[in-house]
């Protein structure tokens, strides 16, 4: 068979044609972003795919696939694909998690990429200090949190108790009791509800160690975070873990509890919880629910602070594209899509002004108020912290049974010290 000939135009042409093709296809060619969540079914996981989507369908350079995981087995698989090196490039991780994960080198430092300083204008102090470890930052959050007391309004009153207005005006230890102690008076089983029933894990550090640090306590001495010896086992915490320990021994707390309901259904007058419960509450109780400040127990108030936050893996290919990604996660309307839906405190002044519940007179502003007056105390930042959450926690949960405060506390406090020994103090790498 004859094969027609080109002529040397024809195939310039042809040659010419092929490279502007492929010149083109790689014009438009997409940087592949992974990005894993910790989210189950619900708003949070919706949100997250809103988000995800929005990023994609308003830019074609960057397709972002996104991996929902479930929070029970979300740090194991996160330690497996690390130490396969197949981390994704948008990783969140829960706060207090941010140090272990900087000294291991899971995460890269995020100082360098385009806008983080005016990023970290905008983010709340909490959730700076968050996200530094060593003087760089490591992670971005695009929401915090916080502890106060949920009360119904109209048992307390009955009851004669002093209802306080806001932050400056938080209850003593004096009155936080003599409150306990009416209530327990007027028929309520168990006056304070602690969410025992949320097991013995990271809720116990973040729920509980504010009543170290509220008494003077802490879990670790944050000047070195080379030894808890005297801090954790210290009179303060000493001191404040017997007064919680009293609070169960005279009825005031049911260590027992199975669920969230206790109150919502009267049987608690005060819950110590955060802002995660707000909808369920307020469906409960109507305009008899009112937010509390955290008391000063001792000669200030604390609450908890800081939550899951997003970081750039050492394994990512394309940083710079999921630097992009995390700008678009933090923008306003981002922020304000997860937090309509999981309740958070939003990460930014600019999304708190925008948002119903935070913004001045909103329903939750007293979250703000607590972390803009320096109550909030964000968690030990050392990668010593799993090792200190784990055992605070296994002490909490003998202490509450009745063990011996002290010697649960002494324990608590070799424990961690053997770890920091074990890594030689955490030396910078």
């Amino acid at each position: 068979m004859n094969i027609p000939r080109r002529s040397p135009l024809a195939r310039s042409i042809h040659i010419a044609f092929l490279a502007a093709a492929a010149a083109a296809g790689a014009a438009h060619a997409q940087t592949s972003v992974s990005m894993w969540v910790h989210a189950g079914p619900g708003p949070e996981r919706d949100a997250y795919v809103a988000s995800v989507k929005a990023f994609n369908d308003a830019q074609k350079d960057i397709k972002v696939d996104l991996v929902a995981l479930p929070e029970g087995s979300y740090s194991d698989q996160v330690n497996a694909a690390a130490l396969a090196k197949k981390l994704p490039c948008v990783l969140d991780f829960d706060g207090p998690n941010v140090y272990n994960y900087a000294w291991t080198k899971k995460i890269v430092p995020l100082d360098n990429f385009p806008g983080v300083k005016d990023l970290k204008a905008q983010m709340l102090p909490t959730l700076v200090r968050q996200g530094t470890y060593n003087g760089k930052l490591y992670s971005v959050g695009q929401f915090d949190s916080g502890l106060a007391i949920w009360a119904n309004k109209k048992t307390l009153t009955a009851a004669g108790i002093r209802i306080p207005k806001g932050v400056d005006d938080a209850w003593t230890l004096a009155e936080f009791e003599d409150a306990l102690k009416k209530l327990k008076a007027a028929g309520v089983p168990f006056p304070l509800d602690m969410k025992f029933n949320y097991g013995i894990g990271e809720w116990v550090s973040y729920g509980f160690s504010p009543i170290l640090q509220s008494f003077g306590g802490d879990l670790i001495d944050r000047k070195t975070y080379k030894t808890a010896k005297g801090v954790l086992n210290g009179p303060a915490s000493v001191k404040a873990m017997q007064t919680v320990q009293g609070w169960i021994k005279a009825g005031y707390v049911n260590p027992a509890a199975k669920n969230d309901g206790d109150f919502a259904a009267g049987k608690s007058a005060l819950s110590w919880v955060g802002h995660w419960v707000y909808a369920d509450y307020k469906k409960a109780l109507g305009d008899d629910l009112i937010l509390l400040p955290m008391p000063k127990l001792g000669a200030k108030a604390a609450t908890g602070a800081g939550s899951w936050n997003f970081g750039i893996s050492a394994d990512c290919k394309a940083p710079d594209a999921a630097a992009k990604v995390l700008a678009h996660l933090m923008s306003k309307n981002e922020i304000l899509r997860v937090t309509d839906g999981n309740g958070a405190v939003p990460g930014t002044t600019e999304a708190q002004a925008a948002s119903k519940n935070y913004a001045a007179g909103g329903a939750l502003r007293l979250y703000v108020d607590q972390l803009n007056k320096g109550v909030a105390i964000v968690r030990p930042e050392t990668p010593a912290y799993p090792a200190i959450s784990s055992a605070f926690a296994e002490a909490m949960n003998n202490i509450f049974g009745g063990a011996d405060v002290q010697k649960e506390l002494d324990k608590a406090a070799r424990k961690i010290d053997q770890t920091i020994e074990d890594n030689k103090g955490y030396p910078n790498r």
